[in-house]
């Protein structure tokens, strides 16, 4: 086998590769194209859906308060945050039992204090504000 063909074999296998990455990729939404049941198109269905109820005015007129944004960004923060305390158990037994302890406490002692923060700033407070249709 020459050096030309084994360039040709490898690229021939990256090709293959790639093809089946793309039918894996885009298999399921034409698979689900072709099973999908054959209706009649009404205006029902391009509704916005909440939950079985019907929809009142449009779609784009509500909008979420600074408050919700807020409240996701600390759950973000805290989910991050709490990620941080496995390694420190795996690596607790590597260091000083009262090292450990320590750093630990420091860390929930920070969050606490960014909970407080928030709770002090209204971020968990929920005003409803009604709207006038």
């Amino acid at each position: 086998m020459k050096m030309s063909d084994a360039f040709l074999l490898d690229y021939i296998y990256i090709m293959v590769f790639l093809l089946f990455g793309f039918f894996a990729a885009f298999f399921p939404f034409i698979f689900a194209w072709l099973i999908k049941p054959r209706t009649a198109r009404s205006l029902k269905k391009f509704e916005t859906y909440e939950c079985g109820m019907d929809t009142f005015g449009d779609a784009w007129d509500f909008r979420y308060g600074v408050a919700y944004y807020l409240y996701a960004l600390i759950f973000l923060a805290f989910d991050v945050d709490i990620l941080y305390l496995f390694p420190v158990a795996t690596a607790f037994k590597e260091v000083s039992a009262w090292r450990g302890v320590i750093e630990i406490f420091i860390f929930v002692g920070v969050l606490t204090l960014a909970i407080v923060y928030a709770w002090v700033k209204g971020v968990f407070r929920w005003d409803r504000k009604t709207k006038s249709f």
